[in-house]
């Protein structure tokens, strides 16, 4: 597949002395309470926030990679981010991990699609036996292609949302309305499961952007470890680490 090049109509990149967060939002109108990184509560600095138009949950949530022409959508919003004078891009779904290559080499600042790209890391720096989970959207659909585009292992262990009540319900069918007390149990739910399923956990890494908000919680519930994008992009930026 060959991939779009920067616009030759583009203005030169000029990048604010303050670093500046840009956000690369699915078209959604479900709740973001604050700690969702579609919130603007949840970051220590400014932040703009782009919406691509083409791009839903039903088109980007599904196993394989983007679509081309979807592809360039993200990449043409990553370049109005730019003009604007962000100094790092980020998205609001981790299975945008698959278009981590193509928007880093389309883009003049860094890209970090997905916290999915944490996991070669905090493998790396678990005591030996231990491994990384995956608390995902959907486990049915996150597939090899996402895990590969991350450096992640084939066998990363994974529990998904697709059982609960509320969360994946509100999110698949972008309802306005939230029950936060509904979701954060669908969360802690996932996470029991999946504790219950690797025995051997060292550390829990949330794929879905709107698990952020309950992060805490589930840390504290399972005893271990929890990050997501947040937490990954903050220590890029330099801000503060979320607690």
């Amino acid at each position: 597949m060959t991939m779009p090049h920067k616009p030759t109509a583009r203005s030169p990149y000029r990048p604010t002395a303050t670093p500046t967060l840009g956000v690369l939002m699915l078209k959604t109108g479900f709740p973001r309470p604050p700690g969702d990184v579609g919130n603007p509560t949840t970051w220590s600095v400014p932040t703009r926030f782009r919406v691509v138009e083409a791009a839903d949950v039903a088109s980007v949530v599904k196993s394989g990679p983007l679509p081309l022409n979807l592809l360039m959508a993200f990449i043409d919003a990553g370049w109005a981010l730019v003009e604007e004078g962000v100094t790092l891009i980020t998205t609001s779904c981790g299975f945008l991990v698959t278009a981590q290559k193509a928007l880093g080499e389309a883009l003049p600042v860094p890209v970090v699609t997905s916290s999915l790209l944490q996991i070669p890391q905090l493998v790396a720096g678990l005591p030996q036996g231990r491994r990384v989970g995956v608390l995902t959207f959907d486990a049915r659909r996150l597939s090899e292609a996402q895990l590969a585009a991350a450096g992640a292992p084939r066998d990363t262990p994974l529990a998904g949302l697709e059982e609960g009540r509320e969360l994946h319900r509100v999110i698949t069918q972008d309802l306005k309305r939230l029950d936060a007390r509904a979701a954060e149990a669908d969360v802690l739910a996932a996470g029991a499961a999946l504790k219950a399923a690797c025995p051997d956990l060292g550390a829990v890494v949330l794929e879905c952007t709107n698990l952020s908000p309950y992060r805490a919680t589930l840390a504290d519930a399972l005893g271990l470890p929890v990050h997501d994008l947040v937490t990954l992009v903050e220590t890029r930026l330099g801000g503060r680490r979320p607690t």
